[in-house]
C-alpha cells in the first residue's frame, strides 16, 4: 500500500514538473483526475508549491496554472477543498521562509554567483529591482508573478528585512495566492459554465474541456502587471529624454 501511494505521488510529480507539460494543462488534469489519488495529489502539489517558493530551482515549476487546474479537478472529482487549502498555504509560507533564510545566510555572495542551468542571475536581479520599487509589499505582490515569486524571498533575506515584518507579508501573500487560485478554479465550473452556455448558446459548453485556454488566461493575467509597469516606465523614460533635449528659455539680453 505504501509503495502504491508513493508511486502515485512520484508519477503525479513527474507529470506536473515535466517541462513539456507546462503549456499542456490537460496533462495536469489527466494526472490529477484519477480515482483514488486525492491524497497522493495533495502530497505531490504540496511538494511542488514548497519547491517553487522555497528553492532557487523552483522558477522552473508550474504555479498559478497548476493551482487553478487543481481547483477545477477538485470540483470535478468532488474532493474536499479544505485539506488542499490548509496544506498548500502552509507549504507556500514555509517555502518563502526557506527562501528568506537562503538569502539571509548567503547574502551578497548569491548575487555574484554565475548563472547555470538551474540558476539564473537575471531573474535574481529582476526580483531585486522589483523589491527596490515596492519595498516590503513586494513579498505579497510577487506571489502573483511567475518566476519573481521564487526569488523575492531570497532578496528580502539578503536585504536583511526584519523577519517578523517579512513573516507577516509572507503569510498574507501566501494565503491570498493559494486561496484565490484554488477557489477560482474550484468555482469556475459551477459559476461560469451556466453563464457561458447561455452566452454562446451551447448547453454542452464547459470550461473543463478548455483547460488550455483557461491556463493561458491565468498566465497572461499574472504577467500583465509586469508588462504594464515596464510600459509605464518606458514611456516615462522616453518623455524625460525628450524633455532633456528641448532648448531652454532664452536668456534676456543675449
Amino acid at each position: 500500500m505504501e509503495e502504491s501511494f508513493f508511486a502515485q505521488v512520484a508519477n503525479i510529480v513527474g507529470t506536473l514538473i515535466d517541462p513539456r507539460n507546462l503549456t499542456n494543462p490537460d496533462a495536469f488534469k489527466a494526472a490529477l483526475n484519477q480515482p483514488g489519488v486525492m491524497w497522493a495529489a495533495l502530497c505531490a502539489v504540496t511538494l511542488i508549491v514548497f519547491t517553487e517558493t522555497g528553492l532557487l530551482i523552483g522558477f522552473l515549476l508550474p504555479g498559478d496554472s497548476l493551482l487553478v487546474v487543481l481547483g477545477v479537478v477538485a470540483q470535478l472529482s468532488d474532493w474536499p477543498l479544505w485539506p488542499f487549502l490548509g496544506c498548500l498555504c502552509v507549504a507556500a509560507v514555509v517555502g518563502d521562509t526557506v527562501g528568506y533564510w537562503i538569502g539571509y545566510r548567503t547574502g551578497p555572495a548569491l548575487f555574484r554567483r554565475p548563472s547555470s542551468r538551474l540558476f539564473r542571475q537575471e531573474y535574481l536581479q529582476k526580483a531585486r529591482e522589483f523589491y527596490e520599487r515596492h519595498g516590503g509589499k513586494t513579498v505579497i505582490f510577487a506571489r502573483f508573478v511567475p518566476i519573481v515569486r521564487t526569488f523575492v524571498p531570497v532578496v528580502a533575506g539578503a536585504a536583511r528585512m526584519e523577519y517578523r515584518t517579512f513573516l507577516s507579508y509572507n503569510v498574507i501573500g501566501g494565503v491570498a495566492w493559494i486561496t484565490s487560485m484554488l477557489l477560482f478554479g474550484y468555482y469556475l465550473i459551477p459559476v461560469a459554465d451556466p453563464m457561458f452556455q447561455r452566452l454562446l448558446d451551447r448547453p454542452d459548453f464547459t470550461w473543463a474541456k478548455h483547460i488550455d485556454k483557461l491556463a493561458a488566461m491565468v498566465i497572461v493575467a499574472s504577467v500583465l502587471p509586469i508588462v504594464w509597469k515596464w510600459w509605464t516606465q518606458r514611456r516615462a523614460a522616453v518623455a524625460a529624454a525628450a524633455g532633456a533635449k528641448l532648448p531652454g528659455p532664452p536668456v534676456p539680453g543675449v
